[in-house]
């Protein structure tokens, strides 16, 4: 036998062990997968997860549904959709707010326009607008709705006191309250991803405005009626025939539940405004999965759908970005391909995903304040893992990682964020930590990573992953999350993280105390002071004074949380925006005293004079602060 016969024997025979040990361990491993046909299996699989977690974070209701092979293998009702009645929920007739899901069923309708030649992806919105114009921000460059579909129009964000309301005589007509509430584009279309409601409720009115319809009536014919959903609505208030089986909010308060006005969206309804079943969401996921088409009704052709999947934007061929509409998630194994949405109001959260491989859907949806993201949280990735598991390989880290660990390093917020408005502040509190580890490792947030590849990095002890991403000359500029692809983080200059703000806010705040303390041990001093060096006292103490007013009305007026001020903005938030005014002229009259006390040499001493410039350089923080995150006058 020739050494060429003898090693291809010995190759085939290699590879033959090969396919075999393979096919042995996916054996072994599918033997070890739980059934997701098996309803008695789901069942015991999601109450092992949904009953105690809804009880320990009181929700008051909730629903899951699960479809294989186009058949429901399980759905089921947790909880109350009233609790006082003690109604319990039905899958099939019980409603609830999916939230952003809906914005699904606003993607469809524009590419239903698009199929007719009413629409085109790529031409400058402004030609489908009627009664305002997007700002021509980047001449020659406009924002189109392939830019929108994707979330990278390159507006900022913006929901403080108008996006939900609790109050339907405050609903205004979606052209309205759109052009009252445009967002200034911070960024070239096309550049980055943030994801915005406003912008979807935009491909809304286009929607409306090509079709002759208002955006509601359009849905119900052409999609609801179309597939059957006889259960589905964007109307707010609800009608009096599905009001009666809408899923109540309730805020859960010491030992009650205190239920909560029906949250309208309406203003920017084609975002989020939808109201409806798992059953109705089962329907138009059969049609998704379907090529468009469910039970002789199609609401898009085959092509348009794998239209909507195959395109779309992200900033890492690596990672999961977005398709047109559809978000790409990181559930599941390799092919899997999960794909649909997620969504959130102030009351409910919710999940709907698909697979068209595996021919599966899931969708599920919680309700109350503040416990609803607890069951939502506690089941989504852990069903995904349990039915249909994402191997995962031990990686050792790079031996040479610390040579370019800190460049990593440093705080990342998202451009999911307002820059323009008083509600800007809150970026300093949506912030996330990068920091190398002894062990050639990142903490990015709160999970561990290990460098998988050139600025990719995968969880130490799960599939996520994450993309960072580079200028020309090298340097890390932002990342992005793997399935999660509406949203992009830019490494923030030091400015803007917490950690200096809490500093030279801490310290500012202990030196404006300092001058009411020495002013109370130092009273009688003070009151024989001579007239130049009282001013300058008292030029201290309205820098310290208007400041901590400042601080404290703020607190108060945010004090009532997230839900109410998406609702409307308090009074005593307005108020506290008087003060800063007030801080900028003290301030600088401060600094017009600081430097009369040094030339004329005012006060007892150096270190006094000291002291008094200490304030004079807090106070001048303050100012930055204000016009920096736009505190400076009322701009909300």
């Amino acid at each position: 036998m020739s050494n060429k016969t003898s090693y291809r024997i010995k190759t085939g025979l290699s590879c033959l062990l090969a396919m075999t040990s393979l096919w042995l361990a996916n054996t072994a491993h599918a033997d070890n997968v739980p059934d997701v046909t098996d309803p008695a299996v789901v069942e015991a699989f999601v109450d092992g997860v949904v009953k105690p977690s809804m009880k320990a974070s009181h929700s008051p209701s909730g629903v899951v549904a699960v479809m294989k092979d186009g058949k429901m293998i399980f759905a089921k009702g947790y909880g109350y959709i009233d609790v006082e009645k003690r109604i319990p929920v039905d899958p099939k007739t019980s409603l609830f707010r999916p939230g952003s899901i809906s914005k699904l069923f606003t993607w469809v309708s524009v590419m239903q326009q698009v199929e007719q030649g009413k629409l085109d992806l790529d031409a400058n919105v402004n030609d489908y607008l009627k009664t305002f114009k997007v700002d021509d921000t980047w001449p020659d460059r406009p924002v189109t709705l392939r830019h929108i579909m994707t979330h990278t129009a390159g507006f900022e964000d913006g929901s403080l006191g108008y996006l939900i309301v609790d109050d339907p005589d405050l609903i205004v007509p979606l052209a309205e309250s759109l052009a009252q509430h445009q967002p200034v584009r911070v960024n070239p279309p096309g550049e980055h991803v943030a994801y915005s409601n406003w912008a979807t409720a935009l491909a809304g009115l286009i929607v409306a405005n090509v079709s002759g319809q208002d955006f509601n009536s359009y849905v119900q014919q052409h999609i609801f009626d179309v597939l059957g959903m006889t259960r589905s609505t964007f109307v707010e208030p609800l009608p009096p025939e599905l009001d009666a089986n809408m899923a109540k909010a309730y805020r859960y308060e010491p030992d009650q539940y205190s239920e909560m006005n029906y949250e309208i969206i309406s203003n920017f309804g084609p975002a989020g405004a939808m109201a409806t079943t798992a059953y109705d969401m089962s329907l138009f996921a059969r049609a998704l999965l379907n090529g468009g088409e469910y039970n002789g009704g199609r609401i898009l052709k085959e092509v348009t759908l794998a239209q909507m999947l195959q395109q779309g934007f992200s900033h890492d061929e690596r990672v999961r970005g977005t398709g047109l509409g559809f978000l790409k998630r990181r559930f599941g194994p390799d092919g899997f391909d999960n794909f649909g949405h997620d969504g959130g109001t102030t009351a409910f959260a919710s999940h709907f995903g698909m697979s068209k491989k595996e021919d599966f859907i899931l969708f599920s949806s919680f309700s109350g304040v503040p416990g609803y993201k607890g069951p939502h949280t506690a089941l989504v990735k852990a069903f995904y893992d349990e039915f249909f598991p994402h191997p995962v390989q031990d990686v050792k880290p790079p031996a040479d990682f610390a040579d370019r660990a800190a460049k990593y390093a440093g705080t990342y917020n998202t451009w999911r964020n307002n820059f323009t408005q008083a509600e800007s502040v809150m970026g300093l509190f949506a912030g996330s930590k990068v920091t190398p580890l002894p062990d050639n490792t990142l903490m990015i947030g709160d999970k561990r990573y290990v460098e998988v590849g050139h600025n990719l990095f995968r969880e130490v002890d799960d599939y996520g992953r994450v993309a960072f991403q580079q200028d020309e000359e090298g340097q890390i500029t932002g990342y992005v999350v793997d399935g999660f692809g509406v949203m992009q983080f830019y490494k923030a200059p030091f400015y803007e993280t917490m950690g200096f703000t809490s500093l030279l806010m801490g310290l500012s705040v202990l030196v404006f105390i300092s001058v009411f303390i020495r002013l109370a041990y130092q009273w009688k001093t003070y009151q024989q002071l001579p007239t130049q060096e009282k001013n300058a006292f008292r030029a201290s103490i309205a820098v310290a004074s208007f400041n901590l007013l400042f601080l404290m009305t703020f607190l108060l007026g945010v004090s009532v949380g997230v839900t109410q001020l998406l609702y409307a903005i308090p009074a005593m938030l307005k108020f506290s925006f008087i003060f800063p005014i007030l801080a900028l002229i003290a301030s600088f009259y401060h600094l017009y005293c600081s430097f009369q006390v040094w030339n004329l040499g005012l006060l007892n001493g150096r270190w006094a004079r000291i002291r008094y410039s200490l304030v004079t350089l807090c106070a001048l923080f303050m100012v930055w602060f204000y016009c920096y995150w736009n505190l400076l006058g009322f701009q909300y």
